[in-house]
């Protein structure tokens, strides 16, 4: 039991050091983040009064920002070279496909769930209970799409859910370990609308960092317009860590085992 603990807290050590570098070489990857949501902003206003032509329009500008900083992040987490904004020029375009096609397979079932919970007195409920569990099963994807870089969307869920089975216990401790102060209540909130997009939706991989931070800033009784103003800020700089260091964990985890990694520890 206790080399289990030893070895996992050796991992969780080299993923933060090694997203400490990346994030140094990649710190400009929060202002494309900032850039990105303002694009998305836009292509919101210009989709809602388009009915389902603007839902398909929405979507497509979604997989091409998604794509876009996955694959900045990808650069942050495998190269040793600063980022700048040549590559984030060179970002668009990248994994487009992947994320577009995998959001495509998910959207048919998540529209079955909300038209079925409506109709249903604990569809709600029922509705909250699925979105956890594709919360859970999916939560890898966005690095599997980056690091794996499976041939279809099915071997995308595929590989997501068996990472899972693999790693639950270090893959989600780092979220466990934030989100807990802040009760069942929020993390029920989060998992059930991040669920609904694997995390990939542009909005949702920003909503974590922004509701933890409001709601830190709240517990510390920062006047209004303070905590507002240091969640703008930090929130971008945050979702780039966050992801930085997803990106190091999986990469740590992934085709690995907790018996292979505590052999490698104990080596000199």
């Amino acid at each position: 039991m206790t080399g289990v603990v030893k070895t996992s807290i050796a991992l969780y050590q080299h993923a933060l050091q090694a997203t400490l570098r990346s994030f140094v070489r990649g710190w400009i990857i929060a202002v494309a983040v900032v850039v990105f949501a303002g694009l998305m902003l836009v292509a919101s206003m210009i989709a809602q009064p388009l009915g389902m032509l603007g839902g398909f329009l929405l979507g497509a500008v979604n997989s091409l920002l998604i794509g876009a900083t996955l694959s900045l992040v990808e650069q942050a987490v495998n190269s040793g070279r600063h980022l700048t904004l040549e590559d984030i020029k060179a970002s668009f375009g990248q994994y487009f496909w992947d994320v577009i096609s995998v959001g495509f397979v998910i959207w048919l079932p998540i529209m079955i769930i909300d038209q079925g919970a409506a109709a249903n007195p604990y569809g709600p409920f029922l509705a909250a209970a699925i979105f956890l569990l594709l919360f859970i099963l999916l939560n890898p994807a966005p690095e599997v799409i980056y690091q794996v870089r499976p041939g279809s969307p099915l071997d995308v869920i595929r590989l997501s859910y068996e990472f899972i089975l693999q790693n639950w216990i270090e893959w989600f401790l780092p979220l466990a370990l934030v989100i807990t102060p802040f009760g069942l209540s929020f993390f029920f909130t989060i998992s059930e609308r991040m669920g609904r997009g694997a995390l990939l939706d542009f909005f949702q991989i920003l909503a974590l960092p922004f509701q933890l931070l409001q709601a830190g800033f709240s517990y510390l009784g920062l006047p209004s317009i303070v905590s507002l103003t240091l969640v703008l800020v930090l929130t971008p700089l945050v979702t780039v860590a966050m992801l930085i260091f997803r990106g190091h964990l999986f990469a740590a985890l992934n085709g690995s085992s907790r018996r292979k990694r505590a052999f490698l520890e104990r080596l000199p």
